[in-house]
């Protein structure tokens, strides 16, 4: 049985010193970050241009739908009214204005009913207290 005395050995002008190592790990994790930074800009900058022009495009076709709306509350106020032969032309308007009024006041109900169920998010609140006793090393359950 041979002992290794390599071990103990000073390293050679070919192998790298503990210093030198640590030094190159930083600089390529460094080079590393400031790539992955890099990529990630990139990839945003595309994802804002689509989400930009996605969004415009929305506002666009909800703007021709009030225009739709619109048009259609004209159209069917003329129906009521049938040429003279229905009802007179200010009673259809105003039976289609009374219409999307009450239309408005079931959405703005349920809307309200709705945002009154909200609350605060108790799990992650309660999750979120515990996270300085986890740190120290305590248990939250007692």
């Amino acid at each position: 049985m041979s002992i290794d005395r390599s071990v103990n050995r000073p390293p050679s002008r070919d192998e790298p010193t503990i210093g030198k190592l640590v030094a190159d790990a930083s600089r390529d994790v460094s080079t590393l970050v400031s790539k992955e930074i890099a990529l990630a800009k990139s990839e945003l900058k595309v994802s804002v241009k689509a989400g930009g022009l996605g969004a415009g495009l929305l506002a666009a076709a909800a703007f021709l739908a009030i225009l739709g709306v619109i048009m259609l509350s004209i159209t069917i106020a003329f129906f009521i009214n049938w040429n003279g032969s229905g009802l007179d032309l200010h009673w259809a308007f105003l039976i289609v204005t009374g219409f999307w009024f009450l239309l408005v006041a079931i959405f703005g109900l349920i809307g309200i009913k709705k945002l009154k169920q909200v609350g605060p998010p108790e799990k992650a609140i309660e999750q979120g207290k515990a996270i300085p006793q986890a740190l120290k090393g305590q248990s939250s359950k007692r």
